[in-house]
């Protein structure tokens, strides 16, 4: 993929959000430099459900492929050297450290400026650069609790329920890509740099848009839904239900036909209208009725019907479900260091294709030498500062 052809990113990103936001950016074709401490960042040393492949952490090889990466000690006098001449030749720095932290290693915005008048600085922090949670520390289960996400999640018979995955970082990483490219196009268009300003709690409430704009023109109400029902703004029957043998999501449609379709008269009492304020009663009724049956029996009923629903897939279901290999959303690929790794592709497609693997997750410090090479130092150079350990090169 070569649609960010010719565009350098220079990203001193760590954890999750960051790193993806900028995977987006690998995989359309730019040039991303990830930065990491000689020692390696925190991506590196902490994975999910403690497994790795490749010899790497999980959370790393989830969101730094598409990319070259050199270690430096950014406290060191030729670090911050290399950093210069590297924010010459950008078209982007991106950073997620908190705010203020890029000023005292003197790489902030307007040291920046300084170098590089047209660069594209982007800035991804918890809760944003200034207002009185800027010294907070900002982590995706703490948004989902600030923000109301884990508040709407479940339902009443339950305690708050945060999202089982980091779904505010996933959505802050699309949203720091996106306000990248838009200063991209800008900077095409008119020549000026940006400054791009993204957080996580916004992220967290940007997820949330529909619901809190239903919930901020009206009276205030619970949060937390009725069993069954996905959430405190859905009218019946919109949610999962048990079923003999797994559970079933039934979305939209009128009483009468999901009446005819579960052999439930009952429901056509219900006028439409009713099926958000009774929204508990109908969803108690369907529950009852095809508790006992199984996940076959009532697909074909709903099909018949067509009405929306669909199974609960487990994910051994999700990656042989038809539509997800079909879509080839899941990609095995050669890790750097020689072992077959998995990873979920890029999510859209351009002109019928999506963005491929052109350079798996790399070891710490895998391209220093030849990014360096670029800016002008020679092999004595390079290995000179290695040996004092101001960067970190990598054999493989």
């Amino acid at each position: 993929m070569t649609m960010l052809d010719g565009i350098r990113v220079l990203s001193f990103n760590h954890f999750l959000l960051g790193p993806m936001g900028m995977q987006v950016l690998g995989d359309l074709g730019a040039d991303v430099i990830a930065v990491e401490p000689v020692s390696g960042g925190f991506q590196r040393k902490w994975s999910g459900a403690n497994r790795r492949a490749d010899g790497e952490s999980l959370l790393h090889l989830c969101a730094n492929r598409n990319k070259r990466n050199i270690a430096i000690d950014l406290k060191s006098e030729e670090g911050k050297e290399i950093v210069h001449r590297l924010i010459a030749k950008s078209d982007v720095i991106c950073e997620n450290f908190r705010p203020g932290v890029m000023d005292k290693f003197g790489f902030g915005y307007e040291d920046a400026k300084k170098i590089n008048a047209g660069v594209i600085y982007a800035s991804a922090s918890g809760y944003g650069g200034d207002g009185p949670y800027r010294e907070r520390p900002g982590q995706d289960l703490v948004v989902q609790a600030m923000s109301g996400l884990a508040m709407i999640n479940g339902n009443d018979q339950q305690a708050p329920i945060p999202v089982g995955v980091s779904a505010v970082d996933h959505h802050g990483a699309q949203i720091l890509a996106m306000a990248i490219l838009a200063a991209l196009v800008r900077r095409g268009r008119t020549g000026e740099g940006c400054r791009v300003e993204v957080d996580l709690l916004s992220a967290g409430l940007d997820i949330q848009c529909e619901s809190l704009v239903c919930w901020a023109n009206g009276e205030p109400v619970s949060l937390r839904p009725p069993a069954n029902i996905a959430g405190w703004y859905y009218a019946a029957p919109y949610g999962i239900y048990e079923t003999a043998d797994g559970h079933m999501a039934i979305s939209l449609g009128a009483m009468e036909t999901l009446a005819t379709a579960i052999d439930l008269p009952a429901l056509a009492d219900f006028s439409d209208a009713e099926t958000f304020s009774r929204n508990r009663e109908i969803a108690a009724l369907i529950q009852t009725q095809v508790a006992g049956w199984s996940n076959d029996e009532i697909e074909a009923r709903l099909e018949a019907q067509s009405l929306w629903y669909a199974r609960v897939n487990d994910y051994a279901a999700v990656m042989t479900d038809p539509q997800v290999v079909h879509n080839g959303s899941f990609m095995t690929v050669d890790g750097a260091n020689g072992e077959p790794i998995t990873l979920l592709g890029h999510p859209a497609r351009y002109d019928g294709k999506r963005p491929g693997v052109r350079r798996p997750p790399q070891p710490i410090g895998a391209q220093t030498a030849e990014v360096l090479g670029e800016i002008g130092y020679d092999d004595a150079a390079i290995a000179a500062m290695a040996g004092a350990g101001s960067i970190a090169v990598s054999d493989s």
